[in-house]
């Protein structure tokens, strides 16, 4: 089908006045085929085989970003789960790979670099304790590096002795960035039924089912969904989902052809295109401002879910339409400090951490970017985490938890990163305790949906 001239026109405004971006382009390399007889060496092995594969990554997205006039946000980097790669010792240290790994984005100028990480989801080995012990370190001193542990899927149900060990790591992540307002947990996320092929960080990893090497593009606009929205006041519920149906599949047709296109130059398999609609700080690029648009007072208001769904889902099918290559999370995030309005939403109380989790019940990404006050117990982590994992594991959907404890930080106060990561105030936890349940040993056991063959 030919674009016409009203379409082209259309994307020139929503690049020029409506924040659309392509989010990232995330090149996925295979590490599988890594060997050496210690740490150091496979780390060596690592850096040499990235700085190859990626060589001519940045540039080739410069060109084509250049040639449509697109802005592209993020080039980033994804490699098997680190864990798998290392067949380390429980007792060792992989700080040596993830050091590797950031000289590497570093030497191709990648903004992040993403699977140093496990898949721990039914038990651990010990290369996958060391990963986890290493994370606070690799964390709290590089730049790029991100990481991301699976313990939970529909499948396998939850490890909760991972989600325990999980939740002290990112206390101690905290502690260790305690600094900066523990901004390193922001590169720490913890999944349940996580996707091979996400190319948004800090999750991103590139999966044991993926080949050799694959180019994965990140879509963005909430800032073009809300606009479009705000000129159908009186519209009903069919017509909204229309109008987010037909603006999505024009992002998604932007997406495909900048990551064809790269793929294309680079010789390089094209992967997937990730629908997800992800804010900034930005105002105006907001998913809390979408569901204003749609008639709520503010995010948190009642209705909230259930506009979330619908625009979740409208999103999945325009999409769905324009692409036969959707991949990765391909939902809705609701971070809190990378979103201005989420952020104002918890500002002025309509919005707590049980709404936002509830939320996350339907908009199929996770608890994310959310601040807790710093003195919150390991335990109380813990319990939030598995509260999370136990929607993905019986919904049969991806979440994800980015929690960050600010140290020295109580409830009501802001944090601040700036950039892309943003601020927001930190949010309540209850404080009635879970410490008995959270210390059971072993897992809660996959639900009867898992059971489907």
């Amino acid at each position: 089908m030919p674009i016409s001239p009203q379409e082209i026109l259309e994307t020139i405004r929503m690049i020029r006045m409506e924040h659309l971006d392509i989010r990232t382009v995330t090149m996925g390399i295979s590490l599988l085929d890594i060997r050496g007889d210690s740490i150091p060496l496979i780390a060596e092995s690592i850096y040499d085989k990235i700085v190859e594969k990626a060589r001519n990554l940045r540039e080739a997205v410069e060109e084509v970003s250049s040639k449509y006039d697109i802005p592209i946000a993020n080039t980033r980097l994804t490699v098997t789960p680190i864990a798998i790669v290392a067949r380390a010792k429980e007792d060792e240290d992989l700080f040596p790979i993830g050091e590797a790994l950031d000289k590497a984005g570093e030497a191709v100028r990648v903004d992040y670099i993403g699977g140093f990480g496990a898949l721990v989801h039914k038990d651990c080995t010990p290369s996958d304790l060391a990963l986890i012990n290493s994370i606070p370190k690799v964390l709290a001193n590089l730049n790029r590096v991100c990481s991301s542990v699976n313990v939970a899927s529909t499948k396998s149900g939850i490890n909760m002795d991972a989600v325990l060990m999980m939740a002290e790591k990112i206390k101690e992540t905290a502690e260790l960035s305690a600094d900066r307002d523990s901004v390193a947990c922001a590169k720490l996320v913890v999944y349940c039924n996580a996707p091979e092929d996400n190319p948004f960080m800090a999750g991103g990893f590139h999966g044991v089912g993926e080949g050799e090497s694959a180019i994965n593009i990140a879509i963005s606009g909430p800032g073009t969904v809300r606009a479009a929205l705000e000129r159908l006041p009186n519209a009903t519920f069919a017509e909204l989902t229309e109008e987010i149906k037909r603006i999505t599949f024009k992002i998604t047709r932007v997406g495909e052809l900048i990551g064809r296109e790269i793929s294309q130059k680079l010789g390089i398999p094209f992967g997937i295109v990730d629908l997800s609609l992800a804010p900034t700080p930005e105002e105006g690029d907001s998913i809390a401002d979408i569901l204003r648009a749609m008639g709520l007072e503010e995010c948190g208001a009642p209705g909230s879910l259930a506009a979330i769904a619908l625009l979740t889902d409208a999103v999945k099918k325009g999409g769905l339409f324009a692409s036969s290559s959707v991949g990765g999370l391909s939902g809705t995030f609701i971070p809190v400090t990378e979103d201005a309005g989420m952020a104002r939403a918890v500002a002025r109380g309509s919005l707590s951490l049980d709404k936002l989790q509830a939320m996350t019940a339907v908009c199929s990404v996770g608890l994310d970017m959310v601040a807790i006050p710093g003195d919150t117990p390991v335990e109380t982590i813990a319990g939030i985490i598995a509260d999370q994992m136990a929607i993905g594991m019986i919904n049969n959907k991806t979440v994800g938890v980015r929690i960050i404890p600010a140290i020295g930080k109580k409830a009501g106060e802001w944090i601040e990163f700036g950039g892309l990561l943003g601020k927001a105030p930190v949010l309540d936890v209850s404080s009635f305790r879970c410490d008995q349940f959270v210390k059971r040993k072993g897992r809660i056991q996959a639900p009867l949906t898992s059971f489907t063959n």
